[in-house]
């Protein structure tokens, strides 16, 4: 009797909150513009996230094509909106496993699926093929935030370490900026659904993270409120929560259509933000100089999108 695979849910998909309940296994796609294949952009070694994933040997980025959100400033729209990186690769759950294990090979301190929200069941698959194939590094799970609670529950057990978005706590900027007008609702029980499987950041004597949730804030220019309500949540959810408070912010791809996201972050803003994340005592926080906002945009028409 053939093992059930969990991709076979994509006959029906209801992978993300979006549940287009679209056949992908023939070839059918929903949102995402996704089908049954698991579309790579890029992987390699990266070494521009928090120091915990990064470390001092890199982390072994898997980039996916496509997305569940629609954001106007996505620093990544040639991959999740435009789809022309110069090599895009559509991979088996066997191959996808071999990428994992050549990553792991090179040196990487953990494999880091990067926008896996509406891919997670194939890459469920390909973390049993290559743990089976005695990968050994943590599963890192770098999403958006736009994640089904309910997907999540199913893959217990397989992600080591969650490292998600809080983008909004407005539905009204989550509608205008990112196409997700229930965000809001969403991200409290998948942020409650993270810690419960995998507990608060924990490192190894190097500060190389083994385990547990991450959480990342991007502020953006002009919604210093909506930066508050997130962090609130954030202390609500647990005091000991690791957060990253990211000043990165550039307006990129449609965002010049936008205002006020028209614009770099302030000083101020940021700094306002930082302020009130010790005010409600979330003390596990890495903070950025604002001026890396010219140091993580990466180019997927190259072959090494971050040089």
């Amino acid at each position: 009797m053939m093992k059930q695979r969990f991709s076979d849910q994509l006959a029906q998909c209801e992978c993300c909150p979006r549940r287009c309940g679209v056949n992908r296994l023939e070839g059918r796609t929903g949102f995402c513009r996704i089908a049954a294949g698991a579309q790579v952009a890029h992987a390699g070694l990266h070494h521009g996230e928090e120091p915990p994933i990064s470390g001092t040997r890199g982390s072994g980025t898997i980039f996916f094509d496509g997305c569940n959100l629609r954001c106007v400033f996505c620093q990544n729209h040639q991959i999740s909106q435009e789809f022309h990186p110069s090599e895009t690769k559509t991979l088996t759950t066997e191959a996808l496993a071999d990428e994992m294990l050549r990553l792991a090979d090179a040196g990487a301190h953990n494999i880091n699926l990067v926008s896996p929200s509406h891919v997670i069941f194939q890459a469920a698959d390909a973390i049993v093929a290559a743990r089976a194939r005695d990968l050994a590094v943590p599963i890192v799970y770098n999403s958006n935030g736009y994640d089904s609670v309910d997907a999540l529950r199913q893959v217990e057990g397989l992600i080591d370490i969650y490292l998600p978005d809080i983008k909004y706590l407005s539905n009204d900027l989550a509608r205008r900026y990112s196409g997700a007008g229930n965000y809001a609702e969403v991200i409290p029980g998948v942020l409650a659904e993270m810690l419960r499987q995998v507990g608060h950041l924990e490192m190894d004597d190097h500060g190389i993270a083994r385990r547990g949730l991450l959480v990342r804030h991007l502020v953006l220019p002009g919604a210093v409120d909506n930066s508050r309500r997130c962090l609130a949540l954030l202390a609500q959810l647990a005091p000991a929560t690791h957060v990253s408070i990211m000043s990165q912010y550039s307006p990129q791809y449609r965002a010049n259509r936008y205002p006020p996201i028209d614009r770099p972050l302030t000083v101020r803003e940021y700094d306002e933000v930082t302020d009130y994340a010790l005010e409600l005592g979330l003390e596990n926080a890495f903070i950025q100089e604002l001026d890396s906002r010219h140091r993580y945009l990466p180019d997927f028409d190259q072959d090494r999108p971050f040089e």
